[in-house]
């Protein structure tokens, strides 16, 4: 018992942290981080490009793999896209522009994102919720502009 700090030596017997179950649960075990909807890299020659033109102006232009949104891509790459409700299509927080060539190759907004795309700061035409883009080979390319600003509505009672 030695090798325990002198306030652990005391600890009663019957103590469910007595010195020997303190000793038979040493073991520890680690797991990889987790984070909110990791996606993996793309496999070579499978990347779609995606460039972000953020809230200064700068562009940056990051690799994702197909079938990974762009809220998602944001996330993975830290580019300041909120995305409060986690993809849910209950907030208009990873709201974005997508460049108007793009805006055609994309499936129909459903009513639910339109709802909330109703809620976005700085509505354009070709406006988007970034966790409803799901990328494709024919995205390619795509040219997303995030909003200067947010609209996080949150109801309290």
């Amino acid at each position: 018992m030695a090798f325990l700090r002198p306030h652990l030596q005391s600890i009663h017997p019957q103590s469910p942290f007595s010195a020997s179950s303190i000793n038979q649960c040493r073991n520890l075990t680690t797991t990889h981080t987790l984070r909110h909807k990791h996606i993996d890299k793309p496999a070579a020659g499978e990347e779609i490009r995606v460039t972000f033109i953020l809230q200064n102006g700068k562009k940056q232009t990051v690799d994702a793999p197909k079938g990974a949104s762009i809220l998602d891509v944001a996330h993975e790459n830290d580019i300041d896209l909120e995305g409060a409700c986690e993809g849910s299509v209950a907030c208009s927080t990873c709201h974005v522009v997508v460049e108007p060539s793009y805006y055609d190759k994309l499936e129909e907004p459903t009513d639910e994102e339109n709802d909330m795309l109703d809620l976005a700061f700085g509505l354009e035409e070709t406006s988007r919720l970034g966790c409803q883009v799901e990328l494709s080979k024919d995205l390619d390319g795509i040219t997303v502009k995030l909003p200067s600003a947010t609209r996080n509505m949150q109801f309290k009672n």
